[in-house]
């Protein structure tokens, strides 16, 4: 027998021996495999021996208990909304995805908390809590399909970091399934407790590299009861950070988003055809804000009053204030719909608010010099320090390499990072250095030994 077929036989035992553990129905094999996309950004079709779909934890440490005896590999998958290939399987693995398990078993009123299935969809989940009026604040442009496991292991950010921190502030307690399959289950919910060591950090940004998330305490706030959000233009980017300081510490901490938007990047998504501008498309820079407090009277005062004085002083040079839903929807969906962009290579870093001006001036230069037809597109979070990256002409992928330098070179000297909130997956193994020391990766890399000694879990993923 061949080494091939001898490694056939031996992965159509692990299909059997899961087959046995869970129903036909939550193994999928041949073409219901291939019938899915790799992810939201590949089209193409999924490549692995089999999805499994478990149901509930114990289900999923049956399967990694088969899979670590078998020496399979495993690949983990939520929303595959990801942008650095850290849930991209081979023809080999088996990718576990924890879809079928989606529910909010509690909610907590009186600790403001709630207990959430993995593979429960974000935006279902603001929903249903919403419904309860309770906000779950973790909130993105692909909460229609990413979910709480994925959030976890990812460490999502998001539009509301300035206010509620990112996904790690929001996670009181969790469940895990390792790679062997013993079941570590932290499913505290308590704001405080100071036993030792806080082990649901481990799995929380380890990109399913640690372990599987299966459940989580989610730490719920108030539904607010009144909301402001404005689009602005300004004429530099220091009339955009002066603003920033002004909103922080004038609206009284009510300040949960403050999205920037290069010119490039607005003139461009409400281009003819596409989104209607609700300003004019020709200011250096854009910026939505919104505010979330409770009282609705002081909250709308306080805030037309502050942007009224910041266009007096000039630094709003033009704005629009969203006076119902469906006026914060269309300003919104400016900065979250970006598909006359795309395609794109796609980029995620962070660096200190002080050198954005320096590195944009950098990047811009650099890709111009590359081609004559490169155009960055630059926007993002920029109250908490991160900017999202589009360069074009994408080229089929075949100057990856070529704008990863430029785009990662010119965060030399500047205090920067690779990545702000997208995680490293695959894609960005190779620069991981570049803003974690040696000592760093070292700790990392004996972490995973430990943990995952047979290395069957998101393998190639995070750490090499």
């Amino acid at each position: 027998m061949s080494l091939d077929s001898g490694f056939i036989v031996v992965m159509s035992k692990v299909i059997e021996l899961i087959q046995a553990q869970l129903s036909n129905e939550a193994v999928l094999l041949g073409a219901d495999v291939t019938a899915r996309a790799t992810s939201y950004w590949d089209p193409s079709p999924t490549q692995a021996l089999a999805i499994v779909r478990p149901e509930t934890t114990e289900q999923v440490s049956a399967v990694l208990k088969i899979c670590h005896d078998q020496d399979q590999a495993v690949v983990l998958a939520g929303g595959l909304t990801g942008v650095v290939e850290g849930a991209v399987a081979g023809p080999d693995d088996i990718v576990i995805s924890l879809e079928r398990m989606n529910q909010i078993e509690v909610v907590d009123e009186l600790d403001n908390t709630a207990v959430v299935q993995a593979g429960a969809i974000l935006q279902k989940v603001q929903e249903e809590l919403d419904d309860k009026g309770f906000l779950f604040p973790l909130d993105l442009g692909a909460r229609g399909s990413c979910t709480i496991g994925g959030n976890i292991a990812t460490n999502a950010g998001g539009v509301n970091v300035l206010r509620y921190g990112m996904m790690r502030n929001l996670v009181l307690g969790l469940e895990a399934v390792l790679a062997d399959g013993t079941i570590v289950s932290s499913m505290n919910q308590m704001l405080k407790n100071n036993t030792g060591y806080d082990l649901k950090q481990l799995f929380i940004g380890s990109e399913g590299t640690l372990g599987v998330v299966t459940r989580a305490v989610l730490r719920l706030y108030p539904l607010p009861s009144s909301r402001q959000t404005v689009l602005f233009a300004a004429n530099s980017f220091a009339a955009v950070t002066t603003v920033l300081q002004r909103m922080n510490a004038e609206l009284a901490g009510t300040l949960s988003a403050y999205e920037v938007m290069w010119n490039n990047y607005y003139k461009d998504v409400t281009a003819e055809g596409f989104h209607r501008p609700p300003l004019e498309r020709n200011h250096p820079f854009y910026v939505l804000a919104e505010a979330e407090g409770v009282d609705s009277e002081s909250d709308i005062e306080r805030f037309e009053r502050m942007l009224a004085s910041a266009m007096e002083q000039g630094t709003i040079v033009d704005a629009v204030i969203a006076r119902s839903e469906a006026d914060r929807q269309a300003l919104w969906i400016v900065r979250e719909e970006f598909e006359p962009l795309l395609p794109a290579y796609l980029y995620d870093i962070s660096l200190p608010k002080r050198h954005m001006e320096v590195y944009v001036e950098k990047l811009t230069q650099q890709l111009a010099d590359w081609r004559d037809d490169s155009v960055g597109y630059i926007f993002g979070h920029i109250a908490d320090g991160n900017l999202h990256i589009f360069v074009t002409p994408y080229d089929e992928g075949s100057h990856h390499d070529t704008v990863d330098k430029i785009v990662y070179g010119c965060l030399a000297g500047l205090s920067g990072s690779v990545s702000a909130e997208h995680g490293i997956g695959k894609e960005k193994l190779q620069w991981l250095s570049s803003s974690r020391s040696q000592s760093e990766i070292d700790l990392m890399r004996q972490l995973k030994n430990m943990i995952d000694p047979k290395n069957i879990l998101n393998s190639g993923k995070v750490i090499s």
